[in-house]
């Protein structure tokens, strides 16, 4: 492969890459700043998103009980928690240890983890409205679930184009290094399109809410194209290049991510749709929400089985706990929601089952990571700085060239 593995005992699991163009390293600071933060990458984000995801997905489902209800509710509020602090904590981060933070954006391992931050602000949005009103209200839950799906938005348009031009400007990508994290800055406008929906009753009829869906359906294509520029370089780089190193193999999931989010989109859009928009455009949405759901439901699958053995195949090589686990929960519960919406709009049990069934992968999932990651966090382990590489001996002087030979050397960053 084109790089070699990194793992950071803080969780960052990355990919050795050829060094980003960036100035000399600036030393830290530590003005009194917790040591550990400066370790805190944008890649915790996915634990908000993880929980967030088990409250939303299950309150998709049929199953009713004031017991659900209720662990959704707090599972919901636990989610809020997490973010709030992991906010915090991200922005001692930048005000302390700025110098950490730019390498972060430098280093084309972590950049594509700042889509998780507009991912976490969605996916506790729309939870506060599918299950915070219980707690808050309808109204309040509305003003919330608003506030932060423009928050989520348009944090995540400013992920979505700022972190490809990172690649192309400032990065040195090599070859057979694709990574799933690309699709994280990619799906996050498609994270956009399938909660956008649920706000469309709450808009003034007419031009407001016809926009709100057109400006979704703007969102999901926008996501859906750049998705499918970038799912065959990540399935090239593992049939030439092996599978993913071990720490990464949790990675694979992501590719879930846009799949069943793009189901749920085309779903929740077609519940939208009467209404907001003509009928016979409510009529083609319906329609839509099937051809197009159906089939990228079972490429799902396909990728779901792909990525489940080999991770089989990375446990039984060793491969242990980092925050990659998270990818295990957020990608998992979009299947769910797109599967019970499909189940919504055709009635077959099948659908319904498939819902199910994925939740309680994602359930048992979310357990594995929080329990993990909890434990990690109180033994000191999670935010530890990553090993230093040693620099590599120097070579032994040998004779000048002869005045013939060709001179060569690195080659030179682009401009």
């Amino acid at each position: 492969m084109g790089g070699g593995a990194r793992h950071d005992p803080g969780g960052m699991a990355t990919l050795t890459q050829s060094p980003a163009r960036t100035g000399p390293r600036s030393p830290a600071r530590s003005s009194g700043a917790p040591p550990a933060l400066r370790h805190l990458g944008p890649n915790w984000y996915a634990a908000v998103m993880g929980t967030a995801i088990v409250a939303n997905a299950g309150a998709t489902l049929p199953l009713r009980s004031a017991g659900l209800r209720g662990a959704y509710v707090a599972v919901w509020a636990l989610s809020g928690v997490l973010l709030l602090v992991l906010l915090a904590a991200r922005t001692v981060h930048w005000a302390r240890h700025a110098d950490q933070a730019r390498r972060h954006l430098l280093d084309p391992a972590v950049a594509p983890f700042y889509g998780c931050l507009a991912m976490a602000l969605l996916a506790v949005g729309g939870g506060t409205l599918a299950v915070g009103s219980d707690v808050l209200g309808e109204r309040a839950a509305v003003a919330a679930d608003a506030v932060l799906w423009c928050a989520g938005t348009a944090t995540g348009l400013a992920a979505a184009a700022a972190v490809p031009y990172l690649m192309v400007a400032r990065h040195r990508i090599e070859a057979g290094t694709a990574s799933p994290v690309w699709l994280l800055p990619l799906v996050a406008p498609m994270v956009s399109a399938a909660l956008g929906p649920a706000l469309v009753p709450h808009l003034p009829a007419g031009q407001w809410q016809e926009a709100m869906v057109l400006a979704c359906y703007a969102l999901f294509g926008m996501s859906l194209l750049a998705t499918l520029l970038v799912l065959p370089l990540v399935l090239a780089r593992l049939i030439h290049h092996g599978p993913l190193p071990l720490a990464l193999t949790p990675t694979l999931f992501l590719v879930l991510g846009p799949l069943g989010q793009s189901t749920t989109a085309v779903n929740n859009l077609a519940d939208a749709a009467p209404g907001a928009v003509g009928a016979g455009y409510a009529r083609a949405m319906s329609g839509f929400a099937l051809l197009y759901g159906v089939p990228v439901m079972g490429f799902a699958l396909l990728w779901l089985a792909l990525a489940t053995a080999l991770v089989v195949r990375a446990f039984r090589r060793g491969m242990t706990f980092s925050m990659t686990w998270w990818g295990f929960t957020f990608p998992v519960g979009t299947c769910v929601t797109g599967a019970a919406g499909l189940a919504r709009h055709t009635g077959l049990t099948a659908f319904t089952w498939l819902a199910v069934g994925l939740f309680a992968v994602l359930v048992a999932a979310w357990l594995v990571a929080g329990v993990r990651t909890a434990l990690g966090l109180a033994r000191g382990r999670l935010l530890m700085p990553p090993p230093a590489t040693p620099a590599p001996a120097p070579a032994p002087a040998s004779a000048p060239a002869p005045a013939s030979a060709p001179l060569s050397g690195p080659r030179p960053a682009r401009p």
